[in-house]
């Protein structure tokens, strides 16, 4: 054993030629260089936090650390999910309860029992409800009638929304805030009330449109079967009719003014940049309005109700299918077929909507 071997000490095994190894030396004071491995110090004891040599392990690495990005991603779930539970609960309670129960409440009849005088006993029909209500006439002419409205109230609707979200996006425009204000200002006013406004103004004797137009020598009922459909189109335009105006026109504003600009410079006229430029660039807006309008058309109701109560005209208690389930339920107290009927009118309003949705997208994939 060489002299500096024995100045270490014992608890060195064996005897050692040449220069000590890197994992043994000893700093010019004595001390172990931090991390080391196997030796031990002057007074044979191991050195704090080494591993023993002559257990014949190797040093085990580290446990990884937890990704941050991984932390950071729950948290991000955690708060969005927090965000978004209070609407799931609400549509929760009052979209997929409802239609849950209705679906449910569709499946069962009343029907008397014996002779009838053990009252009415609620039995399970199966489908029978929906057969009823599809074998019924007034039922199926309600969606013609529908059909009717629609053909006339969506290119009124659309086309005169567009045409004012237009003239009021011109630069020639002046006042835009009042006719933005004046065109809106309907559609605060409730259904029924714009309903009661538009009777008042329809009804003979007592409306100051219907005077002056018999005075110009134009005679025309509003309240006759080929009048009340174009009255009940009237009302439902003045009320929505300013709301979609509203939402063209801030469309518009989005439309980046460097593309109407380069259209300007290029010799382009209003109408070129109107058709060419801007209604391309708010397709978007427009199929949003064409759902919404449609889906809406369905659930035509208020307006020819309250026609229908006391002012003459030709709407009758099953005009629309929404008029049928109303009857259906609160007149004829019959509940499941109501609830038969309003499954079947949220049917064809879904089938309207993957049709226009469909056909809004091919054109887009169709555009090269």
């Amino acid at each position: 054993m060489s002299t500096h071997d024995a100045e270490r000490g014992a608890g060195v095994p064996g005897p050692r030629t040449g220069p000590a190894p890197d994992s043994a030396r000893t700093d010019e004071g004595g001390a172990k260089a931090p991390g080391l491995t196997a030796r031990t110090d002057e007074r044979g004891t191991k050195a704090p936090g080494l591993t023993a040599r002559t257990e014949g392990r190797r040093p085990q690495a580290p446990a990884p650390r937890r990704s941050t990005a991984l932390s950071s991603r729950t948290r991000t779930r955690l708060a969005a999910g927090t965000l978004l539970t209070p609407f799931f609960a609400l549509f929760t309670v009052a979209m997929i309860v409802p239609v849950g129960y209705a679906l449910w409440l569709s499946l069962f009849t009343e029907k008397q029992s014996g002779l009838g005088f053990d009252g009415p006993r609620t039995v399970f029909d199966g489908l029978g409800n929906y057969a009823t209500a599809l074998g019924d006439q007034a039922f199926r002419d309600g969606f013609w009638v529908l059909l009717g409205y629609c053909a006339l109230y969506l290119p009124l609707m659309i086309g005169g929304a567009i045409a004012l979200a237009l003239l009021l996006d011109t630069a020639l425009a002046r006042a835009r805030r009042f006719f933005q204000l004046a065109l809106f200002l309907p559609h605060a006013i409730p259904g029924l009330i714009a309903a009661l406004i538009w009777i008042y103004l329809y009804t003979p004797q007592l409306s100051p449109v219907v005077a002056a137009m018999e005075a110009g020598g134009i005679g025309f009922d509003f309240f006759s079967a080929e009048g009340t459909l174009p009255s009940i189109v009237n009302i439902a335009l003045w009320q929505w009719l300013g709301y979609n105006v509203v939402i063209f026109y801030a469309a518009l504003q989005a439309v980046d003014r460097s593309l109407l600009e380069a259209a300007t410079v290029d010799g382009a006229g209003n109408w070129r940049i109107a058709f060419s430029v801007k209604l391309p660039l708010i397709r978007s807006s427009l199929v949003m309005v064409l759902l919404f309008t449609v889906i809406g058309s369905l659930q035509l109701f208020t307006e020819p109700l309250i026609l229908s109560r006391g002012s003459g005209s030709a709407v009758t208690s099953t005009w629309t299918p929404n008029m049928y389930a109303y009857s259906a339920a609160f007149e004829r107290n019959d509940y499941g077929l109501a609830a038969a009927a309003s499954v079947l009118i949220a049917l064809v309003a879904a089938v309207l909507s993957f049709v226009v949705t469909r056909f809004t997208n091919r054109r887009k994939e169709a555009r090269p």
